[in-house]
């Protein structure tokens, strides 16, 4: 079995993590080890393909062959790569849709070809329920062509110092879309209450926001309980999951959200904005507790309510440390992902 795997340049990188990129890393390694013949192509991105660059990776492919195609690559791509899906098994594994734009923006041009390009595939895979129903909403695809690869997890140990409450923790790239504004409002409000906050992520994905960022926390005079830490991986990411009392996620999108189920790996509390998978990520122990709190998204005032509670009420904190140890039993690993996306490679429209 052979599979063609077309993913963005540098998704490999670890100064560039995302979850798209973990993603493609994890089901390729899957893959390999499930015994399939994994080709990957790297190609740039945003795919402009002034170049022919993504054509020529396409043409290289012979017919019948299985393709799959990393969503950020396929989803504007429509002109090169339509006359290829015709001759291929083409999969788009799209973890995050275009979002809605008005006519004759150039938004709405990209999602007429990310339009194209999934009504020609012979299947889609998407990280969550969510996303799923988002796309039939749409009716980009019928229902039985787009299949659900949720993220996996590896289990990670559990941090044995006392908890605390006040030691926060977001982790995702600065960016409008993370939310690390709100939060930065949020905590702007509870200055009597004892708290520091670590943002961690990349800061090159979106500079203006992140120089907006840095104007506003110094405004607000908190810079000395807000550090801005960039990229962490290995050693230091594991340190700063171990440090943290609760992990927030402020986000104004996101698909599933695997930095949520990488803290429950942990047995640590999550306070998230209740938008897109961030539900489906966190889930219900098996008698239904949530391991965290959902809040309102977009909304600072939410948020603040939610980290005041979190902080004041020692059996609200007890509660939630007992779901998500409750709740790290039952994360799925890579190799379920890896199984779900194997139907989808396999599915015959």
């Amino acid at each position: 079995m052979r599979v063609h795997v077309v993913v963005p340049d540098g998704f490999d990188d670890p100064a560039r993590p995302s979850g798209g990129n973990v993603y493609d890393r994890r089901v390729c390694a899957g893959l390999t080890e499930a015994g399939w013949d994994v080709r990957i192509a790297a190609v740039a991105w945003p795919a402009h393909d002034a170049d022919g660059e993504l054509s020529r990776t396409m043409a290289a492919i012979p017919d019948g062959e299985t393709v799959l195609l990393d969503g950020l690559i396929a989803s504007p791509s429509a002109r090169p790569l339509l006359p290829h899906l015709r001759r291929l098994h083409a999969v788009v594994l799209l973890h995050m849709p275009l979002a809605s734009a008005p006519p004759g923006s150039n938004n709405a041009t990209a999602l007429l070809s990310e339009r194209a390009v999934l009504h020609a595939a012979d299947a889609v895979v998407v990280p969550s329920e969510w996303t799923r129903q988002k796309l039939l909403s749409r009716g980009v695809a019928p229902a039985e062509r787009i299949h659900v690869a949720r993220p996996g997890v590896d289990r990670a140990p559990v941090a044995h110092r006392q908890p605390g409450a006040g030691r926060l923790l977001c982790l995702a790239a600065l960016a409008h879309h993370k939310g690390q504004d709100l939060l930065v409002e949020a905590l702007a409000g509870l200055a009597d209450m004892q708290w520091t906050c670590v943002l961690a992520g990349r800061l090159d994905h979106d500079p203006g926001f992140v120089h907006r960022l840095r104007d506003r926390i110094a405004q607000l005079g908190i810079g000395d309980r807000i550090q801005i830490v960039g990229v962490l991986s290995g050693a230091a990411l594991q340190r700063a999951f171990a440090d943290a009392d609760l992990l927030v996620v402020p986000s104004r999108s996101e698909t599933y959200g695997m930095v949520v189920t990488e803290a429950l790996a942990r047995g640590l509390p999550v306070l998230a904005a209740e938008i897109g998978g961030v539900p489906e990520a966190l889930g219900c122990t098996s008698d239904g507790e949530r391991p965290g709190q959902l809040v309102r998204p977009d909304d600072p005032s939410a948020l603040a309510a939610g980290l005041t509670r979190w902080m004041r009420d020692e059996d609200h904190r007890r509660r939630l440390r007992a779901a998500a140890l409750q709740r790290r039993s039952q994360l799925m690993g890579w190799d379920q992902t890896v199984r779900d996306l194997v139907t989808a490679l396999q599915f015959s429209p």
